[in-house]
């Protein structure tokens, strides 16, 4: 069974940081080489945030989160990171990791064939 299970998301006051986790088990990791966050605030579509190639390490951030968010991936711990640094409200959502086949533009959400449930960050005024 293939399994994608964040974890990290909190409650944090504006400014500070979180790193999310994405644990991925019953798939060859290697083999869906986009791994990528996506958020979803209330009101609003799923939108991409990072996304990583596990093959090159090639990195792509939205506009939004660049210079304050860092995507990372261990291979032998099947698992995908996301540094968030100086946090603001609007990046209040639910976030998502996903996997991919190929290098996959993180606009292509629907070439995503596996997705987590998703961990909630909340960041306070």
């Amino acid at each position: 069974e293939v399994q994608l299970v964040e974890s990290g998301g909190a409650l944090v006051q504006a400014g500070g940081s979180l790193r999310l986790s994405c644990a991925a088990s019953g798939f060859t990791f290697e083999r869906y080489t986009t791994m990528g966050w996506f958020r979803q605030a209330p009101g609003k579509e799923r939108e991409p945030v990072s996304c990583t190639s596990n093959s090159d390490s090639s990195r792509y951030y939205a506009g939004a989160v660049k210079g304050r968010f860092t995507i990372s991936s261990d291979n032998a711990k099947n698992t995908v990171y996301l540094q968030m640094n100086s946090l603001k409200p609007e990046d209040t959502a639910v976030y998502y990791c996903a996997a991919a086949e190929g290098w996959i533009s993180c606009n292509q959400q629907a070439a995503f064939a596996f997705w987590g449930q998703g961990t909630q960050v909340t960041v306070s005024s």
